[in-house]
């Protein structure tokens, strides 16, 4: 199969994943058509069943303690198609460019990987290349996280695909996002003693994560262009009419830590104060969260110093969160980096330039050569 072609089968899957269930779809089409591929191609591939429309794919040519993962995840975000010049799902040409759902995150990842393969196709490898591909990791991360409590797969290197311009990332922030919901009792306005507000024990909320915000912008770290952690005040809603006491009240936000944070502590801190003012003004609360770690390669990363060596790039840092503090925890040596501009992800028109094709095939080809042969 030609590359294009492999490129818009990989395109025409909808994958997408969303916390919205009336959204969300399984990536079983994509993981299947991969697995076959690459079968043909001398890979022994196991399917990690996630759910019923939901799995990851471990696809592993070779043997040996060491080797090299190329990872990715299959999921892409929602899309509105009516803001698309061209159908989404239809890989697309037009301004020396392939556009479609997923061209810069991160389905040409998967296309360029198999492509690099095809010059070893008749060689024995000395140590394993694993092709990775995992579920959901723009809405939930759970792919990564059924990876680390399976404990696999197992290898010395990890190399994450995500839209980096070629550029060896070898540090990322976390991402905590959390959706508190504050439920009060409703009642006459005219009377307050007949409800609990809601809005009046989420102002205090807020105006505890505002004084957070503040302090946070102490911690700081010269390796990021935001050398700070952030705090984004994302979504509030609450109460339904002037004249009734608000029942309830809704709040999403998330906060960008930086490698070396307390995370687990930062966390426990913030349930802590929600829980005194909850309890203060006698109402009820609940906190949904996903956490994912900051990201920072080993201080002493010979996969760094390999993907530094193949691209002339230094490595950088990103604000964006990935998978691989999940591959970390594995015990693999990563770093990410991927033809995309995360510039252009989560956009209408989303694209991936023709002239990162190539090189990033012969990358791969290069960093395939240097890790398994």
């Amino acid at each position: 199969m030609q590359f294009q072609e492999l490129f818009s089968r990989i395109i025409a899957c909808n994958s997408i994943s969303s916390i919205d269930p009336a959204i969300d779809q399984g990536n079983r089409p994509l993981i299947d058509l991969l697995a076959n591929l690459l079968q043909e191609l001398d890979f022994n591939c196991e399917i990690m069943q996630l759910s019923e429309n939901k799995a990851n794919l471990i696809a592993t040519r070779g043997r040996g303690a060491g080797g090299l993962v190329l990872a990715g995840h299959t999921d892409t975000v929602p899309c509105d198609e009516s803001l698309w010049q061209s159908d989404p799902f239809v890989l697309t040409e037009r301004n020396n460019a392939w556009y479609g759902l997923g061209c810069c995150d991160m389905k040409s990842f998967f296309a360029i990987a198999i492509e690099a393969l095809r010059d070893y196709s008749k060689q024995q490898f000395k140590q394993p290349l694993i092709i990775l591909a995992t579920a959901d990791e723009e809405s939930s991360m759970s792919g990564a996280k059924a990876l680390v409590e399976a404990g696999r797969p197992l290898a010395r290197r990890a190399l994450i695909g995500e839209p980096t311009g070629m550029r060896p990332v070898s540090m990322h922030k976390g991402i905590m996002i959390e959706k508190l919901t504050i439920t009060g009792s409703s009642g006459h306005s005219s009377n307050p003693a007949l409800g609990r507000n809601a809005i009046d024990t989420m102002q205090s909320v807020l105006t505890h994560l505002l004084n957070l915000r503040a302090r946070m912008r102490k911690h700081k770290h010269p390796g990021f262009l935001i050398d700070h952690p952030t705090l984004n005040l994302g979504c509030i809603r609450g109460g339904d009419n002037t004249n009734r006491i608000c029942g309830h009240c809704f709040l999403a936000f998330e906060i960008r830590p930086l490698p070396g944070m307390d995370i687990d502590q930062l966390q426990l801190d913030l349930e802590r104060v929600i829980a005194e003012l909850a309890s203060g003004d006698r109402v009820d609360w609940r906190l949904e969260r996903l956490i994912v770690p900051p990201f920072c390669a080993q201080s002493d990363s010979e996969m760094l110093a390999l993907c530094e060596k193949l691209t002339g790039h230094s490595a950088g840092s990103v604000a964006f969160a990935t998978e691989a503090p999940y591959l970390q925890q594995l015990g693999m040596d990563v770093v990410v980096l991927g033809p995309g501009d995360i510039d252009v992800a989560h956009q209408p028109n989303e694209y991936l330039n023709f002239d990162r094709i190539d090189p990033s095939i012969s990358f791969l080809s290069q960093l395939i050569r240097q890790c398994c042969l």
